[in-house]
């Protein structure tokens, strides 16, 4: 069964009340048989792409403490060694996943563990793959200390469609890998930074599925 996520809701109340009024509007008043088709086709689409957008497929899976899993879908863009200045200020591990407008924005706990930080900032909306879209644009920076990596951060990053991060993560929540994190809308990508030193299980352009494709494993 197509589940659908709760923040997109009002979006697709309006956009099915919308495609039923054009295509009724359109089939009354418009005579010339190829523009009325044209017109009810490309309001159908529109629907489509909102209810494809906004769809939530079930991933729960038995969670592990010895993996990091995908936080969202998408592909995997950045694998590199950064300095992470906002909270570790240190050397860490970045591996960055980019999704389109047609992959799921769910956003997935990649670990089980404890909520130690949570924290929105305002920003810009650079596309999501530009160098500095990391520090200058919307994002929401989460930290989950988990009992066998230690604390592990992920952070959503609104992309040129992005408009509204969603975040559900407070800080001393206990929470459990694969759970509902929050929503990105419209386009955008996550990193996630692992100690250095930590064993991946992707590469560079791999597809990545939320709570089903394994970032690191450890034995």
């Amino acid at each position: 069964m197509l589940h659908f996520h709760k923040e997109g809701g009002k979006i697709i109340l309006i956009s099915c009340v919308l495609t039923v009024g054009i295509v009724l509007l359109t089939d009354k008043f418009i005579d010339n048989v190829w523009i009325l088709k044209t017109i009810q086709i490309l309001a159908l689409f529109f629907l489509i792409m909102i209810l494809q957008f906004f769809r939530n497929p079930n991933r729960m899976i038995a969670a592990s403490n010895k993996n990091v899993t995908a936080p969202v879908d998408g592909k995997v863009v950045v694998i590199e060694e950064v300095f992470e200045s906002e909270y570790f200020k240190d050397k860490r591990l970045q591996v960055s996943i980019f999704m389109s407008p047609i992959n799921v924005h769910v956003t997935r706990f990649p670990v089980t563990g404890r909520v130690n930080f949570s924290k929105y900032h305002p920003g810009k909306f650079l596309v999501a793959w530009h160098p500095k879209a990391s520090t200058e644009n919307e994002r929401t920076t989460v930290v989950v200390e988990n009992k066998v990596w230690g604390e592990i951060l992920y952070r959503q990053i609104a992309g040129a469609l992005a408009k509204r991060i969603v975040n559900y993560a407070e800080e001393g929540m206990q929470v459990v890998q694969g759970e509902d994190a929050g929503f990105i809308k419209f386009g955008s990508r996550v990193d996630i930074f692992l100690p250095i030193g930590t064993e991946l299980n992707v590469k560079l352009g791999e597809k990545a599925i939320g709570n089903k494709t394994i970032i690191a494993l450890k034995a």
